[in-house]
């Protein structure tokens, strides 16, 4: 018998399983080599646009054709398609963890019920979850996650959100309109509430910073519905579509490679204007008259888009406990990129065929029936049941990390989280006392410092000297270095400031370099950019040569610039981002690279276990290290 359509006029389109293919290697290449694909993380707007569209394009059909919308239909259409998958992600995750790596238990019972509840982004918002600082002991296998619980709160209100249009508003073209508003709304309060230089995080998770994206595609589906698309259109017409399609596919492509996540003007307009262009992509690929969606159709791209939400899934759980094996990614990323992918794939299949596909068609009101026909000894079923040992395991394992979790932080996570913590208080007050200082001085109106050089130098902890004469300390105490740098420099900051008690420090979590020219623009206009400047970034991801050459030109050549190189042997970016500061200190006279990798790389035990962060240990020689390079380098003897 042949299956009836749910929707008589409804239309498959195969074109999408292309767009979401370049979605979900646009994220996965982000996170393998953000140093060649820095804006690969755009692929999640790919997927926010289509969940717009799609849903609302089908719940307007829904309507047209009956009358109504079946909430209960909708609501269980959503969770046999999705919740299947998630939980056994959450589960398989947490029994992996409870197993191998009892480290990540910390609030594991929380974050496996927020994902579970569809409010994980919220989660992570006020646990002060960073998403661009991947180097703890307790790094998360679940932080991508945090866009299926924005969609997930989509889902819960748009039905409402549709019917309230369509009985109020009416008019299609006004229905657009307000979307459109609400998605600019979305975009202003995402400009208003970000903060340059300061980890962007909170405008990152937030539905009500990112909501926009599902508002535009829901925009588009009222305007440009799949089912009133004509099929035959005038030759222009077609070749003004094909052309659209083309520079906006090629858009994309140049995007990923050239925009990095925590830009200004990605927050400030410029993932609004992504999201434009993801729109006119997706109305050209749903477009039966344009030629494009014949190309994003064919056999790979279906096989990964139709399995693109496992391989969403699984993508970061696989990096994560990859990761925690194996210590020497950085010197053969290549090899060890391979080998994650291939396990993403295979764990994304075996997703695909034994959970999401058969979960997505079984018929729930049959359970009793299907459980007894399961456990006859000649079920149907035959050696497929076999399966269910190995799910029981799982899900038991699983079971026992969530209670078992403790809510706290993991002792050596705590140690590093604490510090960092105390040190970010700590520089914030000493840089508004410093620019305080400067402003007086300004103004004509400072008295000098409170302690002597002299003084200073005696209160500073011998290892902290170890190797510098007591010149050397002393007129370290009077130098004026402006320090910038992320959370290694954060965590080591409270001892380089024992040296250098005129530095002043603006470190901070997830920092990448492309945020550096702001901050030190900011503090020239306010004088009090050091003549010497001491930067730490590179840990958080690779940067070009023409953001190191902006900075260099920020600094000035008059301004000798120190920047401390990277130890992130977990990561494919550190030896990349090491040879580019090598090469950058060829071209620009005033810049010396600080070797932290060559005199901390035989010396695990200076770090936490991230082996990223210095240890109390390790904080006392990154300090010494570093004072010494610039004290013999800046000719202080």
């Amino acid at each position: 018998m042949e299956h009836k359509k749910r929707l008589a006029n409804s239309r498959y389109i195969t074109g999408l399983s292309g767009l979401r293919t370049l979605a979900v290697v646009g994220v996965i290449l982000y996170h393998l080599i953000p140093f060649t694909v820095p804006g690969g993380y755009l692929g999640v707007v790919i997927f926010l646009v289509l969940t717009g569209y799609l849903i609302t394009d089908l719940l307007i059909q829904e309507w047209e054709q009956n009358g109504k919308i079946d909430l209960l239909g909708f609501y269980r259409r959503r969770i046999t398609r999705l919740y299947p998958a998630l939980v056994a992600m959450l589960f398989s995750t947490a029994a992996y963890i409870t197993l191998f790596q009892r480290q990540l238990l910390n609030n594991l019972r929380g974050i496996m019920v927020s994902n579970l509840g569809y409010f994980y982004n919220w989660w992570q918002i006020t646990h002060g979850q960073s998403y661009f600082e991947r180097f703890a002991n307790n790094e998360s296998p679940f932080t991508h996650l945090w866009t299926l619980s924005i969609e997930g709160q989509f889902y819960l209100i748009w039905p409402f959100i549709i019917v309230g249009l369509i009985l109020f508003v009416k008019k299609r073209r006004k229905m657009a309109g307000w979307l459109f508003g609400l998605s600019l709304l979305s975009a202003g309060l995402m400009a208003f509430l970000f903060v340059p230089g300061h980890d962007p995080s909170r405008v990152y998770y937030g539905t009500d910073t990112r909501f926009f994206a599902i508002l535009v595609g829901a925009a588009l589906a009222v305007i440009w519905p799949s089912t009133h698309l004509k099929a035959e259109v005038a030759r222009a017409q077609r070749l003004l579509l094909d052309a659209i399609g083309i520079v906006t596919s090629i858009l994309v492509i140049v995007l990923f490679f050239t925009l990095p996540a925590q830009s200004t003007f990605l927050y400030r307009g410029g993932m609004y204007l992504f999201t434009i262009v993801i729109a006119l992509l997706t109305a050209v690929i749903v477009n039966p008259a344009a030629d494009l969606n014949r190309f994003y159709t064919n056999r790979v791209f279906t096989w990964v888009g139709q399995r693109s939400y496992g391989i969403y899934l699984y993508q970061f759980p696989v990096m994560i406990f990859y990761e925690n094996q194996v210590k020497d990614i950085a010197n053969s990323p290549v090899l060890h990129g391979v080998i994650q992918l291939i396990l993403i794939l295979l764990i994304s299949e075996l997703s695909y065929r034994l959970i999401e596909r058969p979960f997505s068609h079984f018929k729930y009101r049959h359970f009793l029936s299907f459980i007894r026909e399961f456990f006859q000894r000649r079920s149907i079923y035959g050696r497929r049941r076999l399966l269910i040992i190995p799910a029981i395991a799982i899900f038991g394992v699983g079971m026992i990390g969530f209670v078992v979790a403790p809510s706290g932080a993991a002792k050596t996570s705590n140690q590093l989280t604490k510090n960092i913590k105390h040190n970010e208080i700590a520089n914030s007050k000493k840089r508004s006392s410093l620019l305080a200082e400067a402003q007086k001085a300004k103004s004509g109106s400072s008295s000098g410092p409170t302690q002597s050089s002299t003084e200073s130098a005696k209160s500073i902890d011998t290892k902290l000297a170890a190797n510098l004469t007591q010149k050397q300390v002393s007129q370290a105490q009077d130098l004026n270095v402006t320090a910038i740098g992320d959370s290694v420099m954060l965590d080591g900051g409270d001892t380089l400031q024992q040296i250098f008690p005129k530095m002043l420090l603006d470190a901070s979590v997830g920092r990448q370099a492309d945020t550096a020219v702001s901050l030190l623009q900011s503090y020239a206009a306010k004088g009090v950019l050091g003549n010497i400047v001491l930067i730490g970034l590179g840990t958080n991801g690779p940067f070009t040569d023409q953001q190191l050459d902006q900075i260099m030109r920020t600094c000035g050549a008059k301004r000798q610039v120190y920047w401390i190189n990277v130890r992130v042997p977990t990561r494919s970016w550190q030896n990349s981002v090491n040879r580019s500061l090598t090469a950058a200190s060829g071209r620009w006279p005033n810049l010396k690279i600080i070797d932290w990798y060559k005199e901390s790389n035989q010396h695990s035990d200076w770090f936490y276990d991230d082996q990223v962060h210095p240890n109390a240990t390790g904080k006392e020689h990154y300090a010494n290290f570093v004072a010494r390079s610039i004290m013999q380098s800046n000719g202080q003897h």
